[in-house]
């Protein structure tokens, strides 16, 4: 990329083409909704292009928009969280179970206490582990997005992999009993 203060649309095509599947998996994974997904991305490049943002190569481009989509996808998620508590608390209702199949039902069930138990760590942790697994980033790349060391992400993905355990483990003697 170039150093000027525009970015020219076959770079802003090429970034978006390199990195908008990514950032889609990443504000996916933490929405749980492919709509709000798509339209948290595109607001990143949104961002990018409205500010005139330049990026000496593709993947600084790849980590700032990875933090603008993380970053966004919390707050959508925190706001529907709040919205949906709001809804049964005013409303009193249950959410209604998937009833088109057997598979769909458990992939549902099984994506939703991923995404609870998720929720359950820390933010350090869970940051990492989403990068690693959902955004398909490498060590080095979490780790010079987040300003840390190649190590401490291996230590916090190892952790963070081990506190879900842990709750996969703790919520499975619950339904044992």
């Amino acid at each position: 990329m170039k150093a000027d203060d525009e970015m020219t649309a076959a770079e802003f095509r090429k970034v978006y083409d390199a990195v908008f599947p990514t950032i889609f998996r990443v504000a996916l994974r933490i929405t749980a909704n492919g709509e709000a997904a798509e339209d948290l991305s595109h607001d990143a490049f949104f961002r990018m292009y409205e500010k005139k943002m330049v990026f000496p190569s593709t993947n600084d481009a790849k980590y700032w928009l990875i933090r603008v989509v993380k970053n966004a996808s919390l707050n959508y998620a925190k706001r529907k969280d709040k919205e949906r508590q709001i809804y049964h608390k005013m409303f009193r209702e249950e959410e209604r179970a998937d009833e088109s199949g057997e598979n769909i039902l458990i992939r549902k069930e099984t994506r939703e206490k991923v995404r609870q138990a998720l929720l359950r760590l820390p933010e350090n942790l869970r940051t990492v582990i989403i990068l690693k697994e959902y955004a398909d980033l490498n060590y080095k790349e979490i780790g010079k997005m987040l300003g840390i060391s190649e190590g401490n992400v291996k230590v916090r993905v190892f952790r963070a992999r081990e506190r879900l355990c842990a709750i996969f483990k703790k919520e499975d003697g619950k339904n044992v009993s």
